[in-house]
């Protein structure tokens, strides 16, 4: 907790280094001084800002969020950093915390993802760094259990505004009642602008029940209209006695129905369509409506048979008259117009009584045009990071005007746009949420196998395996194919689109050969329905490059990656799109052996991703990741030590330790350690790292055996061969079952186990294991492929020690001559140091990109 001297003026006056997102100061805020006294004295870490048993409770009024900001302008000087988060709903909460990554040195959610830089945020004010003195307003944070995993405990200080009294089992809490008599006397003289007695002022105050938001609305028609105290009390009168004649929804105060029913008559006398956008506004939420949306959408609304736009357009269409219908809106404080923002916000309550003063068929109509207001307003096909803004300012406007009932075909390809503007963002558990509705209305609606239900199921796929949840994505995905190959046909786009997805699914639960037959009839299938150069088909050939990489096939790999890669540059797709093929490019060149090229690619892909894209983006590490094991293999140990342990920070701050990139990038520091001599820390880093393969992927993952393989060299170089034989032939096993005899990471830890038995003090098996496998790689790779050769290489020390000198001369002087050919950029300077000292070379693996 910050110490007190004094009172709030004692500081000398500072304005705090970050100030984002808070509203103006409400330039009419009176009283309350006694209340944000015991705020200011009694704030701890966390303080819920929360209605008096006895007031308003559910819709508001009593001014709380008002009390916040008042509180934040008043005690700035206090701070280092001040920020708003709105937070009714749980989707708006991580996004507006990621905001605030950049002013923290950190990575921006465009690089890590929403819910990353979220809790990456979180984590920084914890731990004070590099702020201590901050304060967090989540505004309107009604569910507890929702929003608590947000707030952070620290130094700083968090203020809560909610309707919901429940806080106080969470929190400390302030209770906010009506304003004190004397506060609304002052108030509205503040409002009107002119003397009112003491008596006529506490008359209104009486009947408005104090209640802040009605004296707003009231002193604000007052002082536009220059309306007497006495003729708006008469007018109040009159709707009130009107009121006691009709079936009120409960929850309104009488004073407030009545003060807005006075404002709403005269306001549609002098311009009744500024009432017919009010109606409207009450079906978006309670969050800022970008004006966009009234600007843009409004094309989208309904015409009559002869083309002509219907009222709400023809309102929305006039750009003069929508300008005065917002200004007049603000004037009778019937809605909150920020100039700064650019947007128009109604207040919850005021927005309740005018739902509740419309027929059914009204609200119906009206909730339906709100819907096509969103969706005109937003782009139709989100394909890049430069139209995830246009969605920002809609979503909270999603569940509250119930989009996911509408069965509309452009709203509903809004619904699922927005999903996916979530989801590429990095906003997974909001996106999935979401879809989850949508999925369960539309199933409800039109049945499981509708053609939006599906696509919607695929948006689900795609985020349960950016989530990890790669058993869910794989059943979802499934039942999902199946049901479009029926429905919608085998080559309909969106069941291409889907297979697509599909791919990724398998890649992620090991099933290589599955992915890559998949691939193979989705890649041809896509230049068959959409051509060779549509984006969607490259993005095909980009995963089959992949497959063509996890099954061994390095050369056909490299093709692929190399056609994908210069057919992105010929058409409109992201730049980290573009990046991934160019790093897909170098680590095949990499893996079929061309070290010295595969540096020069990995720089210009690693370069342009510094230049083009942020250098903590995730294409931009995995780019660095690729780089530096290419650097490893030409024998750049310094250089490449230290991009891998960068890049292996850069992606632990982003993501976590258990993100299989982090993942990834610990087992290159290791290895790289390792090539370096390093044995100690990169078997600490390997015993870490190789645990979370099985968690993360499964038991049965290829990546799980193969990096047990890593450990397996760490233990037999540290004086541990039986426990390094042992983690061998069982790695070596479960990837004969899983991938076959004749993969690359098989192979690999057949020649490692060679090592591991010829250390035991057995040439000869070595020798047999040695033979076998050098066969096999010939016929995989080739006589002069790094992993061939360095098999043939140990196999000369098992000859040797078998007595079969000859042979072994043979062999070695062939292995020699193709591991150094002249010119060639083959080499791996390490291993073939160790060829020419007559040591054994271990064989160690870097997880590819999936």
């Amino acid at each position: 907790m910050v110490e007190l001297s004094g009172t709030a003026h004692a500081m000398p006056e500072r304005q705090p280094e970050v100030w984002e997102r808070v509203p103006p100061r409400n330039r009419n805020f009176t009283g309350r001084d006694e209340l944000l006294a015991r705020l200011r004295q009694g704030i701890n870490t966390v303080t819920a800002v929360v209605p008096q048993p006895q007031a308003l409770q559910g819709l508001g009024g009593v001014g709380k969020t008002n009390l916040a900001v008042e509180y934040a302008h008043r005690y700035r000087s206090h701070y280092d950093l001040v920020w708003w988060i709105p937070s009714d709903q749980r989707v708006l909460v991580p996004s507006a915390l990621a905001m605030m990554a950049p002013s923290l040195g950190l990575p921006p959610a465009t690089v890590m993802g929403v819910e990353e830089a979220a809790e990456a945020v979180r984590r920084a004010l914890q731990s004070g760094e590099p702020y201590r003195r901050w304060l967090l307003i989540f505004d309107n944070a009604e569910d507890p259990v929702q929003i608590e995993e947000f707030i952070p405990r620290g130094p700083g200080h968090v203020l809560i505004t909610s309707r919901n009294p429940q806080w106080e089992d969470y929190f400390e809490t302030l209770q906010v009642d009506v304003f004190a008599r004397e506060e609304s006397v002052e108030f509205l003289r503040k409002r009107l602008k002119r003397d009112v007695s003491d008596k006529d002022a506490s008359l209104l105050a009486d009947k408005l029940g104090d209640l802040p938001l009605a004296l707003e609305q009231a002193g604000a028609l007052q002082y536009e209209t220059v309306m007497s105290v006495d003729e708006y009390i008469e007018r109040l009168d009159r709707e009130t006695g009107r009121l006691l004649g009709v079936n009120r929804a409960p929850g309104y105060p009488m004073s407030m129905t009545a003060a807005w029913r006075v404002s709403v008559s005269q306001l549609e006398d002098r311009l009744p369509e500024a009432i017919k956008v009010l109606r409207c506004c009450a079906f978006f939420g309670p969050e800022p409506i970008p004006r966009d949306v009234f600007r843009k959408g409004g094309e989208t609304l309904p015409r009559d048979e002869s083309g002509a736009t219907l009222e709400l357009g023809a309102i929305l269409s006039d750009p003069i008259l929508l300008s005065k219908v917002i200004k007049e809106l603000g004037r009778y404080a019937l809605a909150r117009i920020e100039s700064s923002t650019r947007t128009v916000q109604v207040h919850r309550l005021v927005q309740a009584l005018l739902r509740d003063d419309m027929t059914d068929a009204e609200k119906d109509k009206a909730r339906h045009e709100v819907h096509l207001l969103l969706a005109g307003s937003t782009p139709s096909a989100p394909e890049t990071t430069d139209q995830w803004g246009d969605f920002e300012g809609v979503v909270a406007h999603i569940t509250p005007s119930r989009v996911a009932e509408c069965t509309h075909p452009r709203v509903r390809e809004f619904a699922l746009n927005s999903v996916r503007s979530l989801y590429q963002a990095g906003n997974y558990q909001p996106a999935l949420e979401f879809i989850d509705e949508f999925i369960s209305r539309w199933t409800a609606a039109d049945g499981p196998d509708h053609k939006d239900v599906l696509v919607a199921r695929t948006h689900r796929s795609n985020i349960l395996r950016m989530l990890g949840r790669y058993s869910e994505d794989y059943e979802n995905g499934r039942e999902t194919i199946e049901k479009m190959r029926k429905v919608l046909g085998e080559e309909h786009r969106d069941t291409l689109w889907a297979i697509n997805g599909f791919g990724g699914s398998l890649r992620a639960r090991g099933e290589f050969l599955p992915a890559l037959e998949l691939d193979q009839g989705s890649y041809a299938a896509h230049k068959r329905v959409l051509g060779p150069t549509d984006p969607a088909t490259l993005r095909v050939m980009y995963n089959l490059a992949l497959d063509y990489v996890l099954t061994s096939d390095y050369v056909k790999a490299r093709e692929l990656h190399s056609e994908a890669y210069r057919g992105k540059t010929n058409v409109a797709i992201g730049k980290g799109s573009l990046l991934l093929s160019w790093s897909g490019l170098a680590q095949a060149v990499r893996l079929c052996c061309d070290y010295a090229e595969a540096c020069d690619v990995g720089d210009e892909a690693y370069e342009y991703g510094v230049h083009e894209l942020p250098p903590d983006h995730h294409m931009t590490l995995l780019a660095a990741k690729e780089l530096s094991i290419a650097r490893r293999r030409i024998g750049d140990l310094a250089d490449a030590l230290e991009l891998a342990r960068e890049t292996h920070t850069r992606l632990q701050r982003i993501f976590g330790d258990d993100h299989p990139d982090t993942m990834a990038a610990a087992i290159n520091v290791s290895n790289t350690l390792r090539t370096a001599g390093q044995i100690d820390e990169a078997f600490t880093i390997a015993e870490g790292v190789v645990p979370r393969y099985p968690r993360v992927f499964s038991e049965d993952h290829p990546f799980t055996h193969a990096c047990r393989g890593n450990l397996a060299i760490l233990h037999r170089l540290r004086g541990d061969a039986t426990v390094a034989r042992r983690l061998n032939e069982d790695a070596r096993e479960q990837l004969i079952s899983k991938v076959s005899r004749n993969h690359h990471y098989s192979l690999t830890c057949a020649v490692n186990l060679a090592t591991d038995l010829a250390t035991l003090g057995d040439p000869a098996a070595a020798r047999e294991l040695g033979e076998d496998t050098l066969g096999r790689l010939r016929k995989l790779f080739g006589a002069d492929h790094h992993l061939t050769l360095v098999c043939a290489a140990n196999l000369v020390l098992d000859m040797r020690a078998t007595g079969a000198q000859e042979e072994a001369d043979l062999l070695y002087a062939d292995t020699v001559r193709r591991f150094d050919p002249p010119g060639a950029s083959t080499s791996d300077p390490p291993d073939l140091l160790a060829v020419y000292e007559g040591r054994r070379v271990d064989c160690d693996f870097d997880p590819p990109l999936t």
